[in-house]
């Protein structure tokens, strides 16, 4: 299986609630994907965090394996809620991808 972690910064332009309204369209557009992405096990999002986080938001989700992975990103589904939800509100994404 392979683990694929997402931490996302949204940008600072934006208001408080603004910001809640993309965490909240995030969380839904990503785990709205699971069961229609071969491969895609699991998926989570979190947008709850404690004062001391430099992250605005959080993906965990977990594959199959690498195959399955590399479908997810090209996938229309997914691509449809990267494009709409998170790539125009973020200025920072870190990823890191990993076996378990």
């Amino acid at each position: 299986m392979v683990k694929h972690i997402i931490l996302w910064k949204i940008k600072d332009d934006k208001t408080e609630e603004e910001k809640e309204q993309i965490r909240a369209g995030v969380k839904a557009g990503l785990e709205g994907l699971k069961g229609r992405i071969p491969g895609l096990i699991d998926i989570k999002v979190q947008t709850e965090r404690l004062s001391s986080s430099n992250a605005d938001v959080m993906l965990d989700s977990t594959f199959e394996d690498e195959e399955s992975l590399k479908g997810y990103a090209v996938h229309k589904d997914h691509v449809k809620v990267a494009d709409n939800n998170v790539r125009p509100y973020m200025e920072v994404r870190m990823c890191i991808d990993y076996e378990i």
